[in-house]
């Protein structure tokens, strides 16, 4: 007789960071600078809507969003879990469209459970594929610094597919409000009788 091993306790949550000093603004993951924020109008509502769903902490913790046709399509672009995973960590750390993520693959073979080499592996194997381009960066006396990574190859990727699935989704709906408004003939009760 086999037994399932014991799923492993969860740990508590780290402790906070250090505030960052009076002239610089922390931004939390999914969150915008306060000057993004009065331009963007009623961004707070998709905060609020997000909050009851998920719940204020969870929230405050941060979020990313990502397109459902990355998740939907994932088999038909060729990607598996592993990958998924590791463009989902890199889109945490997509804050602002200009501003590309540049986490260590330590850090993300970390967050993943994975050995760096892997995620270097998948990684050069996804920007093969196109859907992602390395940015290479350089520190003082030529040292590596951790990459850049572009996703833009991915967003115009999964636009087709994106179209796709909205154009089947209207086409879907229309059919659904056409049978809908058909209004079927009952035959007229015959009162005479």
């Amino acid at each position: 007789m086999t037994t399932q091993p014991k799923p492993a306790p969860l740990l508590p949550p780290p402790p906070p960071l250090p505030i960052a000093s009076a002239n610089v603004v922390p931004v939390s993951v999914g969150e915008t600078s306060p000057a993004a924020s009065a331009s963007v109008g009623k961004k707070s509502d998709g905060k609020k809507a997000l909050e009851a769903k998920w719940g204020k902490p969870n929230i405050a913790a941060g979020w990313t969003c990502i397109p459902n046709i990355l998740v939907r399509r994932q088999r038909t672009l060729g990607l598996d879990s592993i990958d998924v995973n590791i463009l989902l960590h890199l889109m945490t750390y997509w804050w602002e469209d200009g501003n590309l993520p540049h986490p260590s693959k330590e850090t993300l073979a970390q967050a993943i459970g994975i050995s760096a080499s892997t995620v270097q592996r998948r990684i050069r194997a996804m920007e093969a594929g196109g859907l992602l381009v390395r940015v290479e960066r350089r520190k003082d006396k030529n040292r590596s610094d951790t990459n850049l990574y572009d996703l833009t190859p991915l967003k115009a990727i999964l636009e087709p597919h994106a179209e796709h699935e909205v154009a089947e989704r209207t086409a879907g709906h229309a059919g659904r409000r056409t049978r809908m408004t058909r209004v079927a003939k009952v035959p007229a009760s015959d009162s005479s009788k």
